[in-house]
């Protein structure tokens, strides 16, 4: 397990200790597999971040808690680590907790790590339930700012939110969805990965707000709970096919699109109109496709940019700011897609 890296730098990576941490690089046996997995994978993060480990300034390492699929955590990851190096000269360093779906317990347990262990500060992803915004209350408590990302926790002790404005993105959505049906009959069908996830609720909310103003008469068929997940998310929107033969068009809030497509051509039906949201690799590759509409988009660069300043201010090393205002939503169709960065 070659690496550059102290032993003192692992196991803060890591959150372990560092007679742990030696205890797996040296092969001395009584640790678990799983403590070793998190080890390698500090070893990992470091190896990913050396170029700002290498940098002086002030040290802020910032825990990045997050309950969503694999595609969306790894385009957060990619677009932290990017922002990395543009935040000298502070040195900003990010241990990663990231969880597909699981009970709700579990991640309460990795936020009250954190609360015990200690952060400069915690970006989270999480469902809005009343257990979330008690732990996070706790973390408060212990003095570690925390920034929701892409879906907020509103009634919660959090420093702030960076993301969209959510009710005007489904409005968005619901413009766009009028204008291309036009006159033409279908339901239109609309897929959250979890009602328990603010910003998708909001999605909804405005959608359902805007589809009803402007197009009264045109049905909307609601599937949930499919976490994101491509199997889940099959088996619910095949359902929602089968039971309903006028179903031409989609509004996907929560993700699983190839799932989704692939419901509609096991069944040879067609989708008119498919909108949804992010630019993460699966949404990327059906849009070149043309097997997507379009894509409600959001610089997640300068989402976590935002949730760095705003946990630096909170430590003193920034002077204060305005409040951080919503990402623009970016309509990315087919044809104004962003060109890919060199290497």
């Amino acid at each position: 397990m070659g690496h550059p890296f102290p032993i003192r730098e692992i196991a803060r990576q890591a959150g372990l200790s560092e007679a742990t941490v030696d205890r797996v690089l040296n092969r001395r046996g009584g640790v678990r597999e799983s403590t070793a997995r998190e080890v390698r994978r500090a070893i990992a993060d470091l190896d990913r971040q050396r170029t700002q480990v290498r940098l002086t300034g002030r040290t802020f390492m910032i825990d990045i808690v997050m309950q969503a699929p694999d595609r969306f955590s790894t385009a957060v990851r990619a677009a932290l680590e990017a922002e990395l190096p543009a935040l000298h000269p502070a040195v900003v360093r990010s241990r990663f907790h990231f969880r597909e779906t699981g009970p709700v317990d579990e991640l309460i347990a990795t936020l009250d790590r954190i609360a015990r262990r200690g952060s400069q500060g915690v970006v989270l992803k999480a469902p809005d339930v009343p257990e979330v915004t008690a732990a996070v209350g706790r973390l408060a408590a212990a003095g570690v700012p925390v920034v929701t990302l892409v879906t907020d926790l509103p009634a919660s002790a959090r420093l702030g939110y960076v993301g969209i404005d959510d009710r005007a993105a489904g409005a968005t959505a619901a413009y766009l969805m009028g204008q291309w049906l036009g006159d033409r009959p279908g339901h239109v069908l609309t897929s959250l990965s979890s009602g328990f996830f603010r910003n998708e609720e909001e999605r909804e909310m405005g959608f359902r707000g805007a589809m009803r103003a402007r197009h009264p008469d045109r049905t909307l068929v609601e599937i949930a709970e499919g976490q994101g997940l491509d199997t889940t998310q099959y088996e619910l929107a095949r359902a929602a096919l089968e039971r309903d033969p006028r179903i031409r068009a989609v509004y996907s809030i929560g993700g699983g699109n190839i799932a989704t497509l692939r419901a509609f051509a096991d069944l040879g039906r067609d989708c008119a109109v498919f909108i949804a949201h992010d630019l993460d690799q699966d949404n990327t590759r059906l849009l070149r496709e043309h097997r997507l509409s379009a894509v409600l988009h959001h610089d997640l660069r300068r989402d976590l940019r935002a949730a760095c300043h705003l946990v630096m201010r909170a430590q003193g090393a920034l002077p204060p700011a305005p409040p951080v205002l919503p990402s623009p939503i970016q309509v990315v169709t087919p044809y104004n897609m962003p060109t890919p960065a060199p290497g």
